[in-house]
Protein backbone atom coordinates (compact mmCIF):
# COMPACT_ATOMS: atom_id res chain seq x y z
CA UNK A 1 0.00 0.00 0.00
CA UNK A 2 1.71 3.42 -1.04
CA UNK A 3 0.74 6.49 1.13
CA UNK A 4 0.62 8.98 -1.44
CA UNK A 5 0.52 12.55 -0.36
CA UNK A 6 -1.51 13.79 -2.85
CA UNK A 7 -3.92 11.73 -2.14
CA UNK A 8 -4.08 12.83 1.56
CA UNK A 9 -4.23 16.44 1.07
CA UNK A 10 -7.87 15.68 -0.08
CA UNK A 11 -8.85 13.31 3.39
CA UNK A 12 -7.38 11.62 5.68
CA UNK A 13 -6.76 7.78 4.70
CA UNK A 14 -8.22 4.87 6.71
CA UNK A 15 -5.81 2.01 7.32
CA UNK A 16 -7.14 -1.45 7.34
CA UNK A 17 -4.38 -4.16 5.98
CA UNK A 18 -3.26 -7.46 6.49
CA UNK A 19 -0.01 -9.03 5.13
CA UNK A 20 1.05 -12.60 4.93
CA UNK A 21 4.16 -13.67 5.90
CA UNK A 22 7.01 -13.30 3.41
CA UNK A 23 5.31 -10.41 1.87
CA UNK A 24 7.17 -7.76 3.72
CA UNK A 25 11.27 -7.97 3.29
CA UNK A 26 12.40 -7.33 7.14
CA UNK A 27 16.23 -7.70 6.26
CA UNK A 28 17.08 -10.28 8.72
CA UNK A 29 17.19 -13.74 9.03
CA UNK A 30 17.04 -13.91 12.83
CA UNK A 31 13.08 -14.31 12.65
CA UNK A 32 10.33 -14.70 10.38
CA UNK A 33 6.81 -13.66 10.42
CA UNK A 34 4.30 -17.26 11.11
CA UNK A 35 0.60 -15.20 11.41
CA UNK A 36 -0.34 -12.44 8.99
CA UNK A 37 0.54 -8.97 10.15
CA UNK A 38 -3.21 -7.01 11.18
CA UNK A 39 -2.53 -3.35 10.84
CA UNK A 40 -5.46 -1.14 11.51
CA UNK A 41 -4.99 2.80 11.49
CA UNK A 42 -4.59 6.30 9.88
CA UNK A 43 -2.80 8.53 7.51
CA UNK A 44 -3.06 12.13 7.69
CA UNK A 45 -0.97 15.13 6.46
CA UNK A 46 -0.16 17.74 9.12
CA UNK A 47 1.74 20.76 6.71
CA UNK A 48 4.30 18.54 4.49
CA UNK A 49 4.88 15.38 7.34
CA UNK A 50 2.71 12.24 6.89
CA UNK A 51 1.22 11.25 10.38
CA UNK A 52 0.66 7.44 10.73
CA UNK A 53 -0.65 6.17 13.84
CA UNK A 54 -2.53 3.12 15.16
CA UNK A 55 -1.81 -0.71 16.22
CA UNK A 56 -0.39 -3.84 14.30
CA UNK A 57 -0.48 -7.18 15.72
CA UNK A 58 1.62 -10.69 14.25
CA UNK A 59 3.40 -13.41 15.39
CA UNK A 60 6.84 -14.05 14.77
CA UNK A 61 9.26 -17.35 15.00
CA UNK A 62 13.01 -17.03 16.66
CA UNK A 63 15.31 -19.34 17.97
CA UNK A 64 15.60 -19.68 21.44
CA UNK A 65 18.55 -17.87 22.87
CA UNK A 66 19.49 -20.82 24.89
CA UNK A 67 18.99 -24.61 23.14
CA UNK A 68 18.45 -22.53 19.43
CA UNK A 69 15.30 -24.04 19.23
CA UNK A 70 12.27 -22.35 17.18
CA UNK A 71 10.05 -20.48 19.38
CA UNK A 72 7.17 -17.78 18.40
CA UNK A 73 6.34 -15.06 19.83
CA UNK A 74 2.97 -13.15 19.52
CA UNK A 75 4.07 -9.05 19.06
CA UNK A 76 1.53 -5.95 18.88
CA UNK A 77 1.78 -2.25 18.78
CA UNK A 78 0.53 0.71 18.95
CA UNK A 79 2.09 3.21 16.97
CA UNK A 80 2.17 7.33 15.69
CA UNK A 81 5.05 8.60 13.45
CA UNK A 82 5.60 11.55 11.53
CA UNK A 83 7.19 11.69 8.18
CA UNK A 84 8.99 14.68 6.62
CA UNK A 85 9.97 14.74 3.07
CA UNK A 86 13.85 14.53 2.83
CA UNK A 87 13.76 18.26 0.88
CA UNK A 88 13.03 19.53 4.34
CA UNK A 89 15.96 18.88 5.64
CA UNK A 90 18.28 21.23 3.05
CA UNK A 91 21.77 20.73 1.33
CA UNK A 92 23.83 21.39 4.70
CA UNK A 93 26.46 19.07 5.57
CA UNK A 94 25.32 18.49 9.54
CA UNK A 95 22.77 19.50 10.91
CA UNK A 96 21.93 19.56 14.76
CA UNK A 97 18.70 17.52 15.69
CA UNK A 98 16.89 18.09 18.58
CA UNK A 99 14.91 15.62 21.01
CA UNK A 100 11.66 16.36 19.41
CA UNK A 101 13.39 16.33 15.79
CA UNK A 102 14.78 13.01 16.65
CA UNK A 103 11.61 10.91 16.23
CA UNK A 104 10.72 12.43 13.10
CA UNK A 105 11.59 10.05 10.13
CA UNK A 106 11.64 11.00 6.18
CA UNK A 107 10.20 10.07 2.89
CA UNK A 108 10.98 10.91 -0.55
CA UNK A 109 9.33 11.73 -3.58
CA UNK A 110 5.41 11.99 -3.61
CA UNK A 111 4.73 9.63 -0.40
CA UNK A 112 6.03 6.29 1.08
CA UNK A 113 4.69 2.76 1.42
CA UNK A 114 3.07 1.01 4.83
CA UNK A 115 5.15 -2.23 4.50
CA UNK A 116 8.41 -0.09 4.78
CA UNK A 117 7.19 1.28 8.20
CA UNK A 118 5.67 -1.66 9.37
CA UNK A 119 9.10 -3.78 8.92
CA UNK A 120 10.62 -0.79 11.24
CA UNK A 121 8.30 -1.24 13.61
CA UNK A 122 8.26 -4.79 13.79
CA UNK A 123 11.72 -5.12 14.11
CA UNK A 124 11.62 -2.18 16.85
CA UNK A 125 8.79 -4.53 19.09
CA UNK A 126 10.93 -7.35 18.77
CA UNK A 127 11.85 -9.06 22.35
CA UNK A 128 16.14 -8.74 22.35
CA UNK A 129 16.13 -12.49 23.65
CA UNK A 130 13.49 -15.14 23.66
CA UNK A 131 13.73 -18.63 25.82
CA UNK A 132 11.43 -21.42 24.69
CA UNK A 133 10.90 -22.66 28.48
CA UNK A 134 11.81 -20.67 31.69
CA UNK A 135 14.16 -24.51 32.71
CA UNK A 136 15.80 -24.73 29.23
CA UNK A 137 19.31 -25.67 29.76
CA UNK A 138 20.64 -24.73 26.48
CA UNK A 139 23.40 -26.03 24.26
CA UNK A 140 26.25 -28.21 25.74
CA UNK A 141 29.26 -25.53 24.85
CA UNK A 142 32.02 -28.24 24.31
CA UNK A 143 30.07 -30.63 21.80
CA UNK A 144 26.86 -28.44 21.11
CA UNK A 145 24.08 -31.21 22.23
CA UNK A 146 20.88 -29.77 23.03
CA UNK A 147 20.68 -30.55 26.68
CA UNK A 148 17.05 -30.62 27.03
CA UNK A 149 17.02 -33.62 24.30
CA UNK A 150 19.73 -35.22 25.24
CA UNK A 151 22.84 -36.35 27.95
CA UNK A 152 25.76 -34.43 26.52
CA UNK A 153 28.61 -37.09 26.95
CA UNK A 154 31.76 -34.82 26.82
CA UNK A 155 34.10 -35.44 30.18
CA UNK A 156 33.48 -32.82 32.87
CA UNK A 157 36.67 -31.72 34.72
CA UNK A 158 35.51 -31.11 37.93
CA UNK A 159 38.05 -29.72 40.20
CA UNK A 160 38.75 -29.16 43.66
CA UNK A 161 37.09 -25.00 43.90
CA UNK A 162 40.41 -24.50 46.58
CA UNK A 163 42.71 -25.16 44.53
CA UNK A 164 41.96 -23.17 41.43
CA UNK A 165 44.20 -19.94 42.07
CA UNK A 166 46.91 -22.68 42.05
CA UNK A 167 45.91 -23.92 38.62
CA UNK A 168 45.74 -19.93 37.56
CA UNK A 169 49.48 -20.02 38.70
CA UNK A 170 50.49 -23.00 36.99
CA UNK A 171 48.93 -21.79 33.57
CA UNK A 172 50.90 -18.90 34.30
CA UNK A 173 53.86 -20.72 34.49
CA UNK A 174 53.49 -22.97 31.69
CA UNK A 175 52.70 -19.20 29.57
CA UNK A 176 56.20 -17.70 30.22
CA UNK A 177 58.41 -21.06 30.27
Amino acid sequence: MFIEVKELEKNRLRIRKSYSPGSIDYRSEEFQQSAPLEVRGTAELNGQAIRIFGQFSTRVEMACARCLEPVEEEISRNFDLTYRPVTSVGKQGEVEVNEEESEVGYYRGEGMFLADVLAEQVILALPMKVICRVDCRGLCPTCGANLNAEHCRCEIQSGDPRLASLARIKQDWFKKH
